[in-house]
């Protein structure tokens, strides 16, 4: 008759060998089979260098603009001049000639996602602001190529002061909740566009790291909005590294094809 194996021993195979315990899943594949000690090379086996950390998940241009813009489409609109205490005081109200269009294509790469103007605009046509009469909303979302993603955000009506509206703009994007102001608003006039255009760069903390989100905004007698082009590389790249007078004239050009005149 064969004896139990003593205390404190590990079972052994019928053919004398010990009986392994058993192995759990690793990083490196299921276990060897039973009987086989498993063993894997340690750092610097086989003459190949330590592992280190795994490489950072890069996020789409479209996960980086929901992160980044957030709710940011609304600072286009209106209520900031109010809450800024820009009074708009002297003058009247200009007479409305043009207004702004949300077109299915922009600057011949960037087609139409969405149009917001109908539903987010309208708590930026509600919002009052002494400076501005007559406000709609102009909204839209669109992507190019490499999943490159512009928004524009802003309004037509009658603007007593679009200065004061154009940096109230910047303003309130700047104090969106988890940004910060990097690179402080410079003004720039792209040529052959007539209008001054304010540019700056803010970055935002999440879960996901920080991000980097430069920004336009014009404002004229009748119309004012923000343009922010946002892409995989522009929302990691370095706030000081961000060319905005490029930025500059991209947004010239999209009021450009955006405001229209009134018939």
């Amino acid at each position: 008759m064969s004896m139990p194996p003593p205390p404190n021993q590990p079972p052994h195979h019928p053919y004398g060998g010990p009986v392994p315990p058993p192995q759990q899943p690793g990083a490196y594949g299921p276990p060897p089979a039973q009987g086989f000690p498993q063993q894997y090379p340690g750092p610097g086996a086989w003459g190949q260098p330590p592992m280190g950390p795994p490489p950072k998940k890069k996020l789409s241009a479209g996960a980086i603009v929901a992160i980044v813009l957030g709710s940011l489409v609304l600072v286009g609109g209106l209520g900031y001049a109010a809450k800024l205490g820009i009074s708009g005081a002297g003058g009247s109200f200009p007479e409305a000639t043009h207004k702004l269009v949300v077109p299915k294509t922009l600057l011949g790469e960037y087609t139409l996602t969405k149009d917001a103007s109908e539903t987010e605009g309208k708590e930026v046509e509600d919002t009052f602001d002494p400076t501005v009469k007559d406000a709609k909303a102009a909204i839209a979302q669109y992507t190019g190529k490499d999943s490159a993603v512009l928004v524009v955000s802003g309004f037509h009506g009658r603007l007593k002061d679009p200065e004061g509206t154009r940096a109230a703009i910047l303003s309130g994007a700047a104090k969106d909740k988890g940004t910060t102001l990097v690179v402080p608003p410079k003004e720039y006039t792209p040529a052959g566009h007539g209008v001054t255009v304010s540019c700056q760069v803010t970055q935002s903390k999440d879960t996901f790291g920080t991000s980097t989100l430069p920004m336009c905004a014009w404002g004229d007698d009748n119309t004012a909005s923000f343009v922010a082009v946002v892409t995989a590389e522009s929302a990691t790249a370095d706030p000081k590294d961000v060319d905005l007078a490029e930025l500059a004239e991209t947004t010239a050009k999209v009021r450009a094809e955006m405001r229209k005149p009134i018939s």
